[in-house]
């Protein structure tokens, strides 16, 4: 039975032991401090965080830890005890070590987008050039973007009406 996320201390307990204790071969009592984080339906769970932290300590912090916030703490050392089986000498700081790097690079990604953005926008280059580098930016190498495909867009990057441009390009283009 759930309430709020965990499992209500009841009969359900003596007849199925939560995790923790089934794993420690003990009888599972009704203020079993485990029971309500450590459901019988995830015994890696327990198995992971009593690997790396050890059931005395858990049980201790738990103890120790006011009752709205015992949830939090065992998602967090299970969090942690997985980090440190996968990686024994990083933990989840190797995970947060990578995802930062990885967001550094995506922030000099956009940077860089966005400097290349104000660049064309800002561009008082003939139409024919920069949509040549705009067709070699966007993969369509051959020429200008417009007459590599066949057709025209016209952009706020163009200081040339569509019409002339289409008359320039022989009247290609034409939808």
């Amino acid at each position: 039975m759930l309430t709020c996320g965990r499992y209500m201390a009841s009969s359900s307990y003596s007849n199925s032991p939560c995790a923790a204790c089934k794993f420690l071969r003990r009888k599972c009592m009704p203020d079993c401090i485990f029971a309500p984080y450590f459901p019988p339906e995830e015994p890696q769970k327990f198995a992971n965080v009593h690997k790396i932290f050890g059931a005395s300590n858990v049980s201790k912090l738990l103890n120790e830890v006011l009752p709205h916030q015992r949830e939090d703490a065992v998602n967090s050392l299970a969090y942690e005890a997985e980090a440190r089986i996968k990686d024994p000498v990083y933990g989840c700081v190797g995970a947060i070590s990578v995802l930062q790097r990885h967001v550094l690079r995506l922030q000099k990604e956009l940077e860089a987008t966005n400097a290349d953005l104000m660049r064309y926008a800002c561009n008082d280059m003939p139409t024919s050039t920069t949509s040549s580098q705009f067709g070699r930016r966007m993969g369509h190498e051959g020429g200008s973007f417009g007459q590599s495909s066949g057709l025209y867009y016209s952009s706020p990057w163009n200081n040339e009406p569509y019409d002339q441009d289409s008359q320039e390009r022989g009247g290609e283009g034409n939808m």
